[in-house]
């Protein structure tokens, strides 16, 4: 399983998303994006900083 906290990248925010593979977090990060922090676009540098902070669970 990969998670990812929307926090460890945004500040403040308290979205975690848990899916396995990282693929399938990866695509579910423009939803929140763009509902939680108005993005419309998920530039390059975003992604690598998402994907820096995808940690394992169990």
């Amino acid at each position: 399983m990969k998670q990812s906290a929307c926090g460890d990248v945004v500040p403040g925010c308290d979205a975690t998303l848990v899916c396995s593979p990282e693929e399938e977090i990866m695509a579910l990060v423009p939803s929140p994006a763009a509902a939680d922090h108005g993005r419309t676009e998920i530039p390059t540098e975003l992604v690598d900083r998402v994907v820096g902070h995808i940690p394992r669970v169990g």
